[in-house]
Order: C-alpha cells, then structure tokens, then sequence
C-alpha cells in the first residue's frame, strides 16, 4: 500500500493510492497498532500533495560508511525543515556549497519500546524517500550538525509510504537534472538499517510518524542552485527544485 497525506477542499486527508485515484483512509497509526490494513473511510479526492508524516522526532544516521573509524552514531534534525514533493527549497548561499543526500526514510509505526534487530520490520510502517540537505563545509565550527542540517526546507520527504517495501533490500538512487549521480541498496549499507533502528531504540523512544533518516554513504552529491533533486527509494521518487 502507498499512503499518503493531500490537502483537499476540506481539509488534510490521509490517503491511499487505487486505480481510482487517492482514497481517505483512517488513521494508518492505528490501523497498524491493531494489526491491520486501514480501512477507507470515502471516496477519491484531489488535492495538494503534503510530506506524508508529520514526524515530531527527525532522526540522522551518521557515519553508515565504508571503513569508517566510528561505530554509526544518531543526530537530531528539526522537524520543521520537513517539506513535500515538489516544493521549491532555497539554498542557503553562507554555508558553503550545499550537498544533496538521498537516503532511506524509514517512518516508525508504532511505540518502539522493544524494538531490536530481529523485530524492527514490526515496529516500521513503510519507507519512502528524504533528501537530507547539508551544509557540510559548516562542520568545521559545528559538530553537532546544527547549523549544516538546518536550512528551511532543508528536509524534503515524501511523496508517499511505501507500506511494502523492504527495510532490508530496497534500492535508492539520487538523481540530479536527470542524470544518475549515485546508486545503491539497503543491503549494501554498511550497517544494516535494522541495526541502525536498534541502536536508535536502545537509547530515545520513537512513537508514529517518526522518521529516521538512515545515511547516504553511496548517494551524496554537490549541488548549485537551481537544479532538480529527484530521490528514488523503491517505486517512491521524490522531486526537489532549487534556487
């Protein structure tokens, strides 16, 4: 099933695709805390297409690279630099030059009190796709990410869940203008991205509609403004443009 949030005449709806079109569903939290599908709850609507979660927690999966010295470790990103498919992000011209990082966006289902290894597909309602934009010439006087992680719009997410795909196979790719810049799997992260959902567990509790952002070791690019960004995460591609 791929889910999906629009803003139609009457309102934010919570949606599913069909052969039909976009068809209002009920709360997906729930339905998956009771072990079900979401039913529909009305007929096809059109509208605005919105970032499909509204995580209150926005987690990054640093250091998930080839070689690298440092076990993977967990940042914090501001929710508020959440945006949707297809909306314009203005690059910030004082930080540097600007990187595009397609990744895996994992949206947490439910409470993920016991989450492990074994069992993280239970607790993880879908992924879809997220371009974490960085100012990584900033990490010389910020560290912590603050600042290269911050810009308004600086995380495109969207534009729908795929409830099916697979956390531990599913292809990304990072496109920019059209041309292919970076490709890989799930399965070639250097660490798992069950192991990454573990570690995250072991230490803050995630509740619905979180997201964490699992790494771009193989899919990070420079970039100038005015391109097009388009993150592919399964059959997922979200479009980001520029200026």
């Amino acid at each position: 099933m791929r889910i999906g949030r629009i803003r139609s005449a009457s309102g934010v709806v919570v949606v599913r695709e069909d052969s039909r079109g976009w068809i209002p569903i009920e709360d997906p939290y729930e339905a998956f805390a009771a072990g079900r599908p979401p039913a529909d709850i009305g007929d096809a609507v059109m509208g605005e297409v919105l970032a499909p979660a509204e995580p209150l927690v926005v987690v990054g999966i640093a250091q998930n690279g080839p070689g690298h010295p440092s076990p993977v470790q967990a940042w914090l990103k501001s929710p508020r630099t959440v945006t949707a498919h297809g909306v314009e992000v203005a690059l910030r011209r004082d930080a540097g030059t600007p990187v595009a990082e397609g990744e895996i966006a994992i949206v947490i289902g439910r409470d993920t009190t016991g989450l492990t290894a074994h069992n993280a597909q239970d607790y993880v309602l879908g992924v879809t796709a997220v371009n974490d934009l960085s100012s990584p010439d900033r990490g010389e006087w910020d560290p912590r990410n603050f600042e290269s992680k911050s810009g308004d719009g600086y995380t495109p997410l969207g534009p729908w869940i795929d409830t099916q795909a697979d956390i531990d196979t599913v292809a990304l790719v990072l496109r920019v203008d059209g041309v292919e810049v970076g490709q890989t799997t799930a399965a070639a992260m250097p660490v798992p991205i069950r192991e990454c959902l573990a570690y995250v567990a072991q230490w803050t509790r995630l509740g619905p509609g979180d997201v964490v952002m699992t790494g771009a070791p193989f899919t990070n690019t420079p970039i100038q403004p005015g391109v097009v960004v388009d993150v592919q995460v399964g059959d997922v591609v979200l479009s980001t443009p520029t200026r």
